[in-house]
């Protein structure tokens, strides 16, 4: 089941050490995705989006404003709410093999049950492409596949909010199409909240109901737009589209600026 969560005039300040000034994250950001949604982030590079997410996870608490998963404030990790880091390597553990990294969040399960979630897990395994590695080790398998297994374990907690810090921007160009094509894909199947966020504006548009805009910093909303593009997308027919092509253009816009507008529409055409 998925789940509402949402940014309620969120001000995060952070305290500035041996007398230099506070840092101001994020100023009065209200921004709220909805149940099933997919909602994506984009915004300059430092304007602290991995910190939006943070917040969204528990992890930093915010200095003023509210984060609410569904009507409940997130004071805390809250359950059902899974963050897949962008470094996934670092975030499987090197001596366990791929089925038991995905065995993971379930190791609390009743002892009974094992053999009925290890079952499980090879579905979810299956489902990324990945049957028939269940006894590899991470060290074993390429950036790709390690980001799979990554998504498998995911599926495994069986997640309200999926909550993606910029994924897939450590793998190769054809494995990022790859992996966007396979997360479309279990969220149709799955339709749990995804939030991600990207320095990618097309790959911001190929996945997202609705792309939020972000400033420099201090961080502020800049807009929010609508993704009117049909689904399933389809990497090659999508990114062809006219209105892929619109989007484009009027986001890059958006994240440049005034000054870089001009520049931007010459680059297009």
């Amino acid at each position: 089941m998925s789940e509402r969560l949402g940014f309620d005039h969120v001000t995060k300040v952070f305290e500035g050490q041996r007398g230099e000034a506070d840092f101001v994250a994020f100023d009065d950001v209200t921004l709220q995705a909805g149940p099933s949604e997919f909602l994506a982030v984009v915004g300059p590079s430092g304007c602290g989006k991995s910190t939006l997410l943070r917040m969204a996870a528990g992890l930093v608490s915010p200095t003023a404003g509210k984060v609410l998963l569904g009507d409940q404030p997130v004071q805390e990790p809250p359950p059902g709410v899974i963050y897949l880091f962008q470094q996934y390597a670092k975030s499987l553990f090197a001596w366990r093999n791929v089925i038991d990294n995905v065995m993971f969040p379930l190791e609390s399960a009743p002892r009974a049950r094992r053999g009925e979630l290890r079952r499980q897990c090879q579905d979810y395994l299956r489902q990324v492409g990945l049957a028939g590695f269940e006894e590899k080790y991470p060290w074993q398998l390429s950036g790709g596949m390690q980001q799979r297994v990554a998504i498998a374990r995911a599926l495994a907690a069986n997640p309200r909010v999926l909550l993606l810090d910029e994924p897939f921007s450590a793998v190769d160009a054809l494995t990022r199409m790859e992996l966007q094509s396979l997360l479309l894909q279990l969220w149709e199947r799955r339709r749990f909240t995804a939030i991600l966020v990207t320095h990618d504006v097309e790959e911001a548009i190929f996945l997202a109901d609705r792309v939020a805009v972000l400033s420099a910093r201090p961080t502020a909303l800049k807009e929010i737009i609508d993704v009117d593009l049909p689904r399933p997308r389809d990497q090659l027919a999508t990114r062809e589209h006219p209105r892929f092509l619109s989007l484009r253009h009027h986001i890059t816009a958006s994240l440049l600026g005034p000054n870089e507008k001009t520049n931007e529409h010459a680059a297009l055409v």
